[in-house]
């Protein structure tokens, strides 16, 4: 219910600032995006260190409250008819801050909840109720856009009841059965906690070809809401429940990529290297489709690809980090995920405003392709020179030991 009360907001939050920003709707939306996930960039590494130190379901009950109440505000704003976009930029930027808390604790309690041979599986199914929800909110959104007049007003009805969703995952949360958690221990409270974590990851050259390749495509592949927006409104002419209908089919290909995901046993490199390149090219596929019915067909194809290299990338992560850090390290992973986002959303927004709407999607996938090709061949390099250096140390102990008699 949640997920789905956030989808719809995306796609009312972004049609709301169309209407706010006239002339400049591709710049605003850029800035938008781009606040919205800055709270990933920097309170991540703190977020991270308070779901290592605090009981998670009760961190994520508060979490919920500090994303219903900005949601809340908005929706009001918006209904009144007093809503600026200045309204817009400091309430988004809030519900990211709540959210830079919510996720690095939401990833890191799968673990907790199911056994480790179930964590494929787990994170998949959790992917998979994530983009059913995408399925039914970017539409049911446009159709109620549509259906309360498609203006400003019509968008805060659907904000508001994004605001009220935020009830189910609570009650969920309060009616958990404690003792079937298995809680890692707290993480310990003394100074260097964050600087534990990072360095856990930098001695990790696995870890950090993941986290390179989440980065291109974070940054400057998965924008949906900006791109899906200027290439329905701009390059294909269309309305509020045309773009709302494009994240309901962007959705299919992304719940499929779950569902698959979810069967899945194990995660290699292979994996997360060949799905991103597979991803880049598909972004850049999309920014060359001629009409909207071909770009709509398409739509599930990129989401399919974009949520593989995701899942993928999750799975790896959380598969082979220790339980102690766990929280730590996936506040990284997603402080370079999400917090890419203010980077490169509103590079996006500016090309789509200067160059055209389509060049947000063909500049994102070529980036993120040659991204992800430079993060192989570094990775290839740094493992080389271990592998080097492992041989000749054993060289080296060789030698130096005594002859046998």
């Amino acid at each position: 219910m949640s997920n789905t009360g956030t989808w719809m907001q995306r796609v009312a939050q972004d049609w709301l600032v169309l209407e706010l920003a006239a002339g400049s709707g591709a710049t605003a939306l850029g800035i938008t995006t781009g606040l919205q996930f800055l709270p990933f960039l920097l309170l991540t590494p703190i977020a991270g260190l308070v779901a290592d130190r605090m009981p998670k379901q009760r961190l994520l009950q508060l979490t919920n409250v500090g994303m219903a109440v900005p949601a809340a505000v908005l929706g009001v704003l918006a209904v009144t008819g007093v809503a600026e976009v200045w309204h817009v930029y400091v309430l988004a930027f809030l519900l990211g801050a709540a959210s830079a808390f919510d996720a690095p604790a939401r990833q890191s309690f799968v673990s907790e909840l199911v056994d480790p041979n179930d964590l494929t599986n787990a994170v998949g199914l959790n992917s998979a109720s994530f983009n059913a929800a995408r399925l039914v909110g970017p539409g049911l959104a446009g159709v109620l856009i549509a259906a309360f007049g498609g203006g400003a007003v019509a968008t805060g009805w659907v904000i508001l009841l994004n605001a009220v969703s935020y009830a189910a995952p609570i009650w969920s949360l309060r009616h958990l059965d404690l003792s079937r958690i298995d809680a890692a221990a707290p993480a310990d409270r003394g100074p260097g906690a964050i600087r534990e974590g990072v360095a856990y990851v930098r001695a990790r050259p696995d870890l950090l070809l993941v986290l390179s390749m989440v980065f291109f495509a974070g940054t400057f592949g998965l924008n949906f809401q900006i791109t899906s927006a200027l290439m329905a409104t701009e390059v294909f002419g269309k309305g509020p429940e045309e773009f709302g209908l494009l994240g309901t089919v962007l959705a299919i290909g992304s719940l499929t990529g779950s569902l698959l995901a979810a069967r899945r046993g194990h995660v290699r490199h292979r994996l997360v290297v060949g799905s991103a390149l597979a991803f880049g090219a598909t972004v850049v596929l999309a920014g060359l489709m001629p009409t909207y019915l071909a770009f709509a067909l398409l739509a599930p194809v990129t989401g399919l690809t974009a949520l593989t290299f995701i899942t993928a990338a999750n799975t790896y992560m959380q598969l082979h980090t220790d339980a102690g850090v766990r929280g730590r390290v996936m506040a990284l992973y997603l402080m370079i995920f999400m917090g890419g986002t203010p980077l490169g959303a509103p590079i996006i927004g500016w090309i789509g405003q200067e160059y055209g709407a389509r060049w947000t999607l063909l500049g994102g996938g070529l980036i993120t392709i040659a991204g992800v090709a430079l993060s192989a061949v570094a990775y290839l390099r740094l493992e080389r020179t271990r592998q080097d250096r492992v041989a000749s140390m054993e060289s080296s102990r060789a030698e130096a030991a005594p002859a046998a008699f």
